[in-house]
C-alpha cells in the first residue's frame, strides 16, 4: 500500500526584520549626521576655548583662506553673495546667518563682508569655531 505524504507548503520569506534594520539605520544616521551645506573649498575654523552649540537653520557663508566666498555650499563672488542674502532677508527678516571662516583667513577679507551684511539688516550672525579638543 502506497501512502501519500501531505506536501508541506514552502515557508514564506519575510522581510520584516530587514525593514526594521533599515529603519533603525535611517533613524541613527539622521540623528548623528549633520545636515548643513558644506563649503566647496577647505575651511578650517578657528579653535574656541568655550562655546555653545550652534542653532540649526538659516544660511551659511563660508570664507576660504584666500578670501573665496560661498553661500550654502555654492561658491560665488561678493556681489552675488550679498544679492542672494538680500533676497533671503526680504523673504525672512529674522534670517539667522553663520559665517564659517578659515582659521587663517585674513581679517581684512572678513570685516568688510560683515559690515555689508549688517547693512542688509541681518540681525543674528554667528562665527563658527571648532571646540578645543583638550
Amino acid at each position: 500500500m502506497k501512502l501519500k505524504r501531505r506536501e508541506r507548503p514552502a515557508p514564506q520569506e519575510t522581510i520584516v526584520s530587514l525593514i526594521d534594520v533599515v529603519f533603525f539605520l535611517l533613524v541613527f544616521f539622521m540623528m548623528v549626521g549633520r545636515m548643513d551645506a558644506t563649503s566647496p573649498f577647505e575651511v578650517s575654523p578657528p579653535v574656541s576655548s568655550a562655546g555653545e552649540d550652534m542653532p540649526a537653520g538659516g544660511s551659511t557663508v563660508s570664507v576660504g583662506l584666500d578670501g573665496q566666498l560661498a553661500l550654502d555650499g555654492f561658491e560665488m563672488d561678493t556681489e552675488a553673495l550679498v544679492d542672494r542674502l538680500a533676497a533671503q532677508v526680504a523673504q525672512n527678516p529674522d534670517l539667522f546667518l553663520r559665517i564659517n571662516a578659515h582659521g587663517q583667513a585674513r581679517l581684512q577679507k572678513l570685516l568688510p563682508l560683515v559690515t555689508r551684511l549688517e547693512g542688509l539688516g541681518i540681525k543674528d550672525v554667528v562665527l563658527v569655531v571648532t571646540p578645543n579638543p583638550s
